[in-house]
């Protein structure tokens, strides 16, 4: 006997309710996990790619154990052409700022490796593999909430955290400006995020946040986390994983 449609729609909030309250845990350490940042944008004809390399991480055995992706869409092609719906001004002044620590410039696409421009991409160099001990990072999501553990080997710092929700499988028909008519693929996109200085016990850092809420719609989620030195903004240690 098939169940009434409003026993259906209650079995299926039911399940989706027992899937947001399933825990995820995700954590890296002693080892420094790479933050590897991409700048692009839909609107530049050089940009797709270098997304599509970025996509490559999706099949990666590496992926969330050693490399942990990011894309940044920047807003400043915003009024060449086409508006892209994932850019933002917050990334754009995440790229200046970077910028201003360690690379040549603000161009699109740049690739940001621990903090440094990397140009390797450019000629087809393997992505530099992280060595530092650093220290541990644990991260905990039930339902909205994100509990953050982090456990230095450096001392006498102060720390951010970031805290990141990334979409992927996401396809965009772009009608104008320099990519017009081409369908683009993006992945590991920063949808929404937030930051944060982190409370110091002990040597013990540990700060519970509410997971930052994507206005834009995509296929599959993951949760991004990431420590940064707070004087320099270098990324020390990074994890994460999919959502769903």
């Amino acid at each position: 006997m098939r169940p009434a449609p409003g026993v259906l729609l209650l079995l299926l909030i039911l399940a989706c309710d027992a899937v947001l309250a399933a825990p995820a845990s995700f954590r890296a350490g002693p080892t420094q996990t790479t933050l590897l940042e991409l700048y692009t944008s839909e609107g530049c004809s050089s940009c797709p790619p270098a997304d599509r390399w970025l996509s490559a991480w999706v099949d990666d055995s590496r992926l969330w154990q050693e490399v942990v992706p990011v894309a940044f869409h920047v807003d400043y092609w915003d009024d060449l052409g086409w508006q892209d719906r994932y850019a933002s001004n917050a990334a754009s002044n995440r790229q200046r700022t970077q910028a201003g620590h360690s690379a040549a410039g603000v161009y699109t696409p740049e690739f940001i490796v621990d903090g440094h421009e990397w140009r390797g991409w450019f000629g087809g160099a393997t992505l530099p593999r992280a060595t530092a001990n650093v220290g541990n990072l644990e991260v905990r999501m039930i339902n909205s909430a994100v509990e953050i553990q982090w456990r230095p080997l450096i001392l006498g710092t102060d720390f951010i955290v970031h805290v990141a929700v990334l979409g992927s499988g996401i396809n965009s028909a772009i009608a104008r400006g320099e990519n017009a008519g081409r369908q683009l693929r993006h992945d590991f996109v920063v949808l929404a995020d937030t930051e944060t200085a982190l409370d110091a016990h002990d040597r013990q850092f540990d700060k519970r946040l509410a997971l930052p809420v994507p206005t834009a719609p995509t296929p599959r989620r993951a949760l991004a986390v990431w420590i940064e030195d707070a004087a320099s903004r270098r990324p020390l240690q990074a994890t994460g994983g999919w959502l769903d």
